[in-house]
């Protein structure tokens, strides 16, 4: 089997499935290690709603999907903070994919869309429990920083020079 990196409507039910995938698992490891519970439905239900990710269109962003084996099995997306700022965000390869190369491949991916965007710098956050997100940039040259938001659940902040990666 192989994977296969395209550009994804952000509204498309296959775009839909992988956010809502993404989203319920991050947000049950942060309540069942912060509150010993799953996240409620109804919170679920309106972070969707209010996270579409319609910043991730061009010209400011993209969406990626990446299939294993024409199957949807993650997803990643950029937008452009600035003129030459992307930031990477949903990074997400469905638990049974893992380990097989998809993660690396979407990062890689999501870095070149974001060099086609003009981008030269690629910046993300992440949280400390995520330790296979961490473990990932470290290895693709992915520095940590500073603080560059003010996301709440955010713990670790990473930044990657695009230029002369081609």
């Amino acid at each position: 089997m192989t994977w296969t990196i395209t550009p994804e409507p952000y509204d498309s039910p296959v775009a839909a499935a992988l956010w809502r995938a993404y989203y319920t698992e991050v947000s049950d490891r942060w309540y069942l290690l912060h509150e010993n519970r799953r996240t409620d439905p109804t919170e679920l239900e309106r972070e969707i709603a209010a996270r579409t990710g319609s910043e991730l269109t061009p010209p400011g962003g993209q969406l990626l999907v990446a299939r294993y084996g024409g199957e949807p099995a993650g997803s990643a997306g950029i937008r452009l903070l600035s003129p030459t700022t992307a930031e990477l965000t949903r990074v997400f390869v469905h638990e049974p994919l893992r380990g097989r190369g998809g993660a690396a491949k979407l990062v890689t991916a999501a870095e070149e869309a974001a060099r086609g965007l003009g981008a030269n710098t690629i910046i993300l956050d992440t949280r400390n429990d995520l330790i296979e997100a961490r473990t990932l940039y470290t290895r693709l040259g992915y520095k940590e920083t500073d603080p560059h938001n003010n996301d709440p659940y955010a713990e670790h902040w990473f930044r990657k020079a695009l230029l002369n990666q081609r």
